[in-house]
């Protein structure tokens, strides 16, 4: 989505990706039409250079997937994705190593991410050995103590010989950090890097991202479940639900001034550390609908409180913009905007 952003200050832009994966049922794959999951379908936005862009939603509604084809770990089905403005949707061979040096990703469980077999040394040397940067091995082992220390882990020495089983889990996903900063990328994308660490720790990971940010102008995708992590994290961001954006702008406006009601859902779902706070829980109805057999027209309707029968679960709403930068995808979202009353309809069953 062109947000009227000059080209050089856009490091990714992303124009209608879609990601189908086929599924294979048996015998019966031989016979009828190819089944689907529509894990990304048709999704558009742009990350600016030292910008935190957060990809908020429900477990399943492709935000991973979305994040792996950023990095290439996954194939487009179509669409670009546009890295300061060369296509890299379709690159191969020495093209996408190149385009992998520059473009790394932190994962989210360090427990997984991180071969038990490799030293902290090894583990952080292993991308200058695949990428061959650096001349002596003495260099690169002062390539890795760099990246350590920006990762917090001082001194680096002590750390070099240890295997992940010796680490805690933060030092662990801090390892992960160091060994996505090695490379000195120009693109992060951060998949769920706090939810598999202790409430106590998740705050020094996040500011040392934050910190790295600031220091070397690093953007990053942030994907979570937690839109209260994604305020924190986040300069913009957007909510998925399914494969599809729902909601797009600068995050304290998406925040303060929500209008879809699955954002409404989500934000209302937040707790508050205050026993006399009083908000309204939005109740969202129904089982989010399976990803293969997908409801017509909008998505959401099933369990919209908004929904109308002969417009949401006919039609499909487009990504509109309500104001400047602020995107969304909803029959009512320009009555939404305007402050205008829209009844609360019963929801049917898809």
């Amino acid at each position: 989505m062109n947000n009227g952003e000059s080209e050089e200050n856009v490091v990714i832009r992303v124009k209608d990706l879609k990601k189908y994966f086929e599924l294979h049922v048996g015998m019966f794959k031989f016979w009828g039409e190819p089944i689907y999951v529509k894990a990304v379908d048709g999704i558009s936005f742009d990350i600016k250079k030292g910008e935190v862009f957060g990809l908020v939603g429900e477990s399943g509604c492709g935000k991973t997937t979305t994040g792996r084809l950023l990095t290439r770990l996954e194939d487009p089905t179509a669409g670009s994705i546009l890295f300061h403005g060369k296509d890299i949707a379709r690159l191969k061979g020495k093209g996408l190593k190149d385009y992998r040096r520059n473009v790394q990703m932190i994962f989210q469980d360090p427990y997984e991410s991180l071969n038990p077999r490799f030293t902290v040394l090894k583990t952080v040397m292993e991308p200058l050995l695949i990428h061959g940067i650096g001349e002596t091995y003495d260099e690169r082992v002062e390539m890795v103590i760099k990246a350590l220390e920006d990762a917090e882990l001082k001194p680096a020495e002590e750390y070099l010989e240890r295997f992940p089983h010796e680490l805690s889990g933060g030092q662990r996903q801090r390892v992960a950090i160091a060994r996505a900063l090695v490379l000195r990328p120009q693109f992060i994308v951060a998949d769920e890097p706090v939810s598999m660490l202790d409430v106590s720790i998740r705050a020094g990971v996040m500011n040392l991202m934050l910190d790295l940010r600031e220091k070397y102008g690093i953007p990053y995708l942030f994907i979570t479940h937690d839109i209260a992590v994604a305020r924190y994290m986040s300069d913009r961001m957007a909510v998925m639900y399914l494969g599809k954006i729902v909601e797009m702008g600068e995050t304290d406006e998406i925040i303060f001034n929500h209008l879809h009601p699955y954002t409404k859902a989500l934000i209302s779902a937040v707790p508050v550390p205050d026993p006399d706070h009083k908000h309204g829980r939005v109740e969202i109805k129904g089982e989010i609908p399976s990803p293969i057999n997908l409801p017509p027209g909008c998505r959401f309707w099933p369990r919209c409180p908004y929904a109308q029968k002969g417009l949401c679960d006919v039609k499909d709403p487009p990504l509109v913009e309500t104001k400047d930068g602020h995107y969304v995808a909803c029959h009512f979202a320009k009555k939404f905007a305007a402050g205008e009353e829209v009844p609360e309809k019963e929801v049917a069953t898809a």
